[in-house]
């Protein structure tokens, strides 16, 4: 259990490019509710952070010089720790996203996103849920679409699923999907708990991982309607 209050969010900034790093750590001190308790440009830097302070949400880069942010996620999952993963990133490949998910990252936020939008994404993990930016996601998703795995689909998911689902790909909140849909939230999160039973998952970036890896051509394909 993460004993910190909401109120007080503590933040570890991993990040090899100085300026941007910097600017990061100015962004989020102004930011009210936030504190950045380290800012590191290597993996050793933030391994060592992470032994000696509770930290809360990591803001890490995808490419860090000759290293990969993937390390530090598998670290931290190696580790047990509470700490949640939010790749702060200039852009990744299919295959890098569904790694660093299957890894345990919580989100994707892009480095060319509106800085506004980094403190609700930081907000958004910590409530439990994902953030998949928009851009990030959507070449991702055309792509498999266009290139699907040779794995078939074991079962079908219901209208409502696939709906609730691409609300998840979006990036949407529980609260979003259901206004969206015109369904209650408790509806929502009975529908996320289905799909989850429905894919031996357990968490939102397992069941993102899934659905752009194995089934996107039957789950999210745009003639796929629900019904």
């Amino acid at each position: 259990m993460n004993e910190n209050p909401i109120d007080e969010v503590r933040l570890l900034v991993v990040d090899d490019h100085a300026l941007f790093r910097e600017g990061l750590v100015r962004l989020l001190a102004a930011e009210p509710g936030f504190r950045v308790v380290a800012k590191c440009a290597h993996l050793a830097e933030a391994i060592d952070v992470l032994d000696r302070e509770s930290v809360d949400v990591v803001l890490l880069d995808f490419d860090l010089d000759t290293e990969q942010g993937s390390r530090l996620v598998e670290e931290i999952r190696r580790r047990e720790l509470p700490t949640r993963v939010l790749m702060v990133t200039a852009g990744m490949t299919r295959q890098g996203m569904l790694d660093i998910l299957n890894r345990g990252a919580v989100g994707i936020f892009l480095k060319y996103s509106q800085p506004s939008q980094l403190a609700e994404a930081i907000r958004r993990v910590m409530a439990g849920e994902m953030w998949l930016d928009p851009g990030a996601v959507k070449p991702i998703v055309d792509s498999a679409i266009r290139n699907p795995s040779q794995e078939a689909a074991s079962f079908t998911l219901t209208g409502r699923e696939k709906d609730v689902l691409r609300g998840v790909l979006e990036g949407a909140s529980n609260k979003i999907i259901a206004d969206t849909l015109h369904v209650s939230e408790s509806s929502v999160k009975a529908t996320l708990q289905q799909l989850f039973t429905k894919t031996g998952v357990r968490t939102r970036s397992q069941l993102v991982r899934i659905a752009l890896e194995a089934h996107p051509q039957d789950w999210l394909a745009d003639d796929a309607k629900a019904v």
